[in-house]
């Protein structure tokens, strides 16, 4: 049994106009998505903006209304039973994108970090400052950050705030969405590896949502790439990374920067080379609607969008 499973997963927004609000339309933002997550590793969920990766997350966690599919955390199916992810609310938890704003500017770090437990735990006064003093030591932050709102941090800082707050429950599962790419690159790296630390510290399995694949190679155990609400390709880190398959996927592995001045040459040829076969084979990848066919399994751990019978 997956700690976590998703089957077939689609969230469809109505596009409404005239004088009756009439639905005219649909916005088919994720369009059968099925993945699954092992307890303690980290899944990758890659794509541009636009292509549901953040979607898919909110919906996982009850922030998007699921128009059909399942969501099975460690065993329930929570789109079928809404009492059941009442229960597990605190066992899953999310890092947002931006630091700037997921933090309540008018409030103190204190009250910031301890509002998930007040909600959830009785604790008297002295034990909620402790418990939000040892999670802010925990995220790399002094005692007398209690004091002071959000706008006295810097990005990693806040970030770190965020962490800690999400951790607050001790929850089992956290969707990751985008949560580094509003800091610096210098800031990226410490931030990524404290998650790694804590992840390991506290048996954390994360859903890691981003648009960057140089970031998600550094952090993930599996990886699906998504496109317009559908997967191009999916499958273990070094699937992805020394075998893709898809023209999308090369395309996205090709726009990872190489740092080393004397790949520069190397690299920008290899970039023309995957432009001009995804201008060539687009046809062939994806359908007369331009979007990507079901997943056909190439091994046991990699799956490539192509048409039947394609190879």
């Amino acid at each position: 049994m997956s700690f976590l499973e998703v089957k077939d997963l689609q969230v469809h927004f109505p596009i409404r106009g005239g004088l009756l609000n009439r639905k005219l339309d649909v916005i088919r933002a994720v369009d059968g998505v099925s993945f699954r997550i092992e307890q303690g590793k980290t899944y990758g969920l890659v794509g541009e903006s636009g292509s549901g990766k953040t979607t898919t997350g909110r919906a996982i966690i009850g922030l998007n209304t699921i128009t059909s599919g399942q969501v099975i955390f460690e065993g329930n199916d929570l789109t079928e039973n809404k009492n059941k992810r009442l229960d597990v609310r605190k066992d899953i938890q999310m890092i947002f994108q931006d630091p700037y704003s997921s933090l309540n500017p008018k409030k103190r770090v204190l009250d910031i970090v301890a509002e998930p437990l007040r909600n959830y735990e009785r604790l008297s006064r002295n034990e909620l400052l402790e418990r939000v003093v040892d999670l802010l030591e925990k995220v790399g932050l002094t005692a007398e950050s209690i004091l002071k709102y959000p706008h006295e941090f810097s990005g990693g800082q806040r970030q770190r705030i965020g962490i800690a707050r999400a951790i607050a429950l001790k929850p089992k599962l956290i969707i990751a969405d985008e949560p580094v790419s509003a800091l610096d690159v210098s800031v990226q790296a410490q931030v990524l590896n404290f998650m790694k630390d804590i992840q390991k510290d506290l048996n954390l399995t994360y859903l890691f949502i981003s648009h960057d694949l140089g970031i998600v190679k550094h952090m993930c155990d599996e990886i699906g790439i998504m496109y317009k609400g559908r997967y191009v390709e999916a499958g273990t880190t070094e699937d992805i990374f020394n075998k893709p398959q898809h023209i999308y996927t090369k395309r996205l592995v090709a726009a990872i920067p190489d740092i080393d001045p004397r790949n520069r040459e190397k690299q920008k040829q290899f970039r023309a080379e995957v432009q001009a076969e995804y201008q060539h084979s687009f046809d062939y990848y994806f359908n007369k609607e331009g979007l990507a066919y079901p997943l056909q399994s190439i091994s046991a751990t990699h799956w490539v969008a192509m048409p039947e019978g394609g190879s």
